[in-house]
C-alpha cells in the first residue's frame, strides 16, 4: 500500500490534497468533478463563507488566493454584536492593528481557484463516487478498487466514507434552521458584519459586494425550527413580504430596507462529534466535526485540519507509511485543542442566549457591556477569531 485518497471534491477536500501536493505526497482525489460555472457579474452564489487570516494565509500558500476575483471578495473591517437587551460588542480592524478582521467569499469562487489549482499541481482526480471501504480498500460505483496507505474522509457531514468505515459520530439538533439568502440593503455596510442575538434564534448579515442595484448583503439565519418551517413554507411573495418584516423589527432598520434577491434556503443545525481518524483514516472537514454557525468558523476549522493533516504525513519519519497510526495520533492531538476550543464557544455561546432565565439574560448582557469596554479583552477576541 502508498499514497493518499483523498475521498471529498468539496472546499476541504480540494485543499487538503493540494497542501499535500505541495509537501511532495503522492496524493489523489476520489469524486465528483463537477463543473462551476461562470460568474455572472451581479449574481452571487448563496453559500458564503467568513475566511480567518489565517485561512487566508493558507490559501494564499497554496496558490489559491490570489487567482480568486478580487472585486467579489468583501473585506469584513468591523463587527456589530448586540444581544438580546442592551449589551452590545463593537469589534474593529484597527483596534487589533489589522486592516480586516476576515473576508466574505462565495463557495463557488474557492472551489473553481482550488480546481484549477489541482489541474496545474497534476494531482490524479478519479471522477467516480465511493461505494464501499472494508479492510483498507476503496471501492467505487465504476468498479475500481484503491488500496492506500492513509484515506482521508473530505465527503462532508454524511461522509460515506466514515459510514462505511464503522466510525461513530455523535450528533444533536440545535432545533434549529439556519436560512440563508442574499440581500439588497438600503444604507451602505460599510465592510461590517452584523449579528443579533434573538428570542427566535441568531441573525447574522455579512457584508458582500456592491450589486448595480446597490448596497448587499448576505443572511444567515439560526432561526428556531418551528418558525424557520412556516417562512419556508410560504409562497415566495408572502415568504419575501414576512421575511422584510422579521428583518425590519430584528435590526431596527439599522441597514435600512432589506429585500430578498435571491431565493431562501434552509439547512438543519446540528452539533456533530466524531474520533478524527480510523486505521488507515483520516477525517477533515465536516466530516470531521460539525460547529452551530453563529461564530462562521466552520470552514476555517476545516482549513486548518486539511493544513494540520498534511504537515504531520509531510513531517514523517522516513520509515513511516502516510497511514502509520503514530501519525493520525498526531494528527487528532494536534487538532484537539482548536477543534474542542471552537466548539466550547459555539456552543456555549448558543446554549447562554438560548435560555428564557432572567439570570442568563442578565449574564449574556452584562458580558457584552463589558468586554465592550475592555479594549485588551475586545484584541484577544480578534485575535482568536483569526485563528
Amino acid at each position: 500500500m502508498s499514497g493518499i485518497v483523498v475521498c471529498g471534491t468539496g472546499i476541504v477536500g480540494l485543499a487538503t490534497a493540494l497542501a499535500l501536493a505541495r509537501r511532495g505526497q503522492p496524493v489523489s482525489l476520489l469524486g465528483p468533478r463537477a463543473a462551476v460555472p461562470p460568474a455572472a457579474r451581479d449574481d452571487y452564489c448563496p453559500r458564503v463563507y467568513a475566511i480567518s487570516p489565517a485561512s487566508q494565509a493558507f490559501l494564499s500558500g497554496l496558490g489559491v488566493w490570489e487567482s480568486m476575483p478580487a472585486e467579489r471578495i468583501a473585506a469584513v473591517q468591523a463587527m456589530d454584536v448586540h444581544g438580546d437587551g442592551d449589551g452590545r460588542v463593537d469589534l474593529q480592524a484597527w483596534q487589533a492593528a489589522r486592516a480586516e478582521l476576515a473576508w466574505i467569499v462565495e463557495s463557488s469562487e474557492m472551489e473553481r481557484a482550488l480546481a484549477q489549482a489541482v489541474r496545474v499541481m497534476g494531482i490524479a482526480w478519479q471522477d467516480d463516487r465511493l461505494a464501499g471501504y472494508a479492510g483498507g480498500v476503496l471501492h467505487t460505483e465504476g468498479g475500481a478498487r484503491l488500496h492506500p496507505s492513509l484515506a482521508v474522509a473530505a465527503d462532508g457531514a454524511a461522509s460515506p466514507l466514515r459510514t462505511a468505515a464503522g466510525l461513530p459520530v455523535e450528533s444533536r439538533s440545535y432545533g434549529a434552521i439556519g436560512l440563508v439568502v442574499h440581500l439588497d440593503a438600503g444604507r451602505p455596510h460599510g465592510g461590517t458584519a452584523f449579528q443579533w442575538f434573538r428570542d427566535d434564534g441568531v441573525l447574522g448579515l455579512l457584508p458582500l459586494p456592491d450589486t448595480a442595484d446597490g448596497p448587499q448583503v448576505s443572511m444567515v439565519w439560526s432561526m428556531k425550527e418551528t418558525l424557520a418551517q412556516q417562512l419556508l413554507a410560504l409562497p415566495a411573495d408572502e415568504q419575501g413580504r414576512a421575511l422584510r418584516q422579521r428583518l425590519a423589527e430584528a435590526t431596527g432598520g439599522r441597514l435600512g430596507e432589506l429585500r430578498p434577491r435571491t431565493p431562501m434556503q434552509g439547512f438543519p443545525l446540528t452539533l456533530n462529534t466524531t474520533p478524527m481518524i480510523g486505521p488507515g483514516l483520516a477525517l477533515v472537514g465536516d466530516a470531521a466535526h460539525r460547529l452551530h454557525p453563529l461564530a462562521g468558523q466552520g470552514l476555517n476549522l476545516g482549513l486548518g485540519d486539511a493544513q494540520d493533516l498534511a504537515e504531520v504525513v509531510a513531517g514523517r519519519e522516513p520509515w513511516r507509511e502516510p497511514g502509520d497510526p503514530a501519525l493520525l495520533r498526531r494528527y487528532r492531538r494536534r487538532r484537539a485543542e482548536p477543534v474542542l476550543a471552537m466548539r466550547l464557544a459555539t456552543d456555549g455561546l448558543h446554549r447562554l442566549f438560548d435560555s428564557r432565565a432572567p439570570a442568563a439574560a442578565w449574564l449574556r448582557n452584562a458580558g457584552m457591556r463589558w468586554v465592550e469596554r475592555l479594549p485588551p479583552l475586545k484584541r484577544q477576541l480578534i485575535a482568536r477569531a483569526s485563528l
